[in-house]
């Protein structure tokens, strides 16, 4: 038994974006992080995913994507603290990693299971990131589902925003919150 690594899994946690700070991995740890998020179940080998990674001034850059995209979508029209927020959006942590879902028409491989290899790929990045000891914390956010962001990101008409992957160094340790207890989720069948 790797007892070191399940206590790892045991006390993972998700650390806030605003909580994450420099330095974000190196070129070298974040080939590493991607080539690891990338160990998941791919049934047919499709690699239904991609990534688009935001570092430096290219997190400003999206975050003006971010406020056009308020000012055009909202139906009223936002404050100027509203877009400064979304102009802010990416700069809470020093890299963000946009997961793309990228579903492939394929017989035998339906929609369903290649999303759930897209959603595996984004907790892999998570526990690839933890375990080179970085913060994560997995985000989608209204931007994920906004055409605008889609259209700016260069996103075809089937592929989704899975998630956005923020990825830093904790500021501190992230407080445990309560978990499911087993007795209320578990049910061994027959009853």
């Amino acid at each position: 038994m790797n007892t070191a690594f399940f206590e790892f899994l045991a006390a993972r946690r998700s650390v806030k974006p605003d909580r994450l700070a420099a330095p974000a991995p190196t070129a070298e740890e974040l080939n590493k992080i991607l080539t690891a998020g990338t160990r998941v179940p791919d049934h047919k080998k499709l690699s239904p995913w991609r990534f688009i990674v935001f570092e430096g001034d290219a997190r400003a850059s999206a975050g003006e994507i971010f406020a056009k995209a308020c000012e055009k979508e909202e139906r009223e029209p936002p404050s100027h603290v509203r877009l400064d927020m979304e102009r802010a959006r990416f700069m809470r942590s020093p890299m963000v990693i946009a997961v793309i879902s990228s579903v492939k028409p394929r017989p035998g491989a339906p929609e369903w299971e290649q999303v759930l290899s897209v959603g595996a790929l984004c907790f892999n990045l998570c526990l690839a990131a933890n375990a080179l000891g970085f913060g994560t914390s997995w985000l989608s956010e209204w931007i994920a589902y906004s055409p605008t962001v889609r259209e700016a990101f260069g996103l075809s008409e089937h592929e989704k925003i899975a998630g956005f992957i923020y990825v830093g160094t904790p500021m501190e340790k992230p407080e445990e919150r309560e978990r499911p207890k087993l007795e209320a989720i578990v049910k061994h069948w027959p009853a």
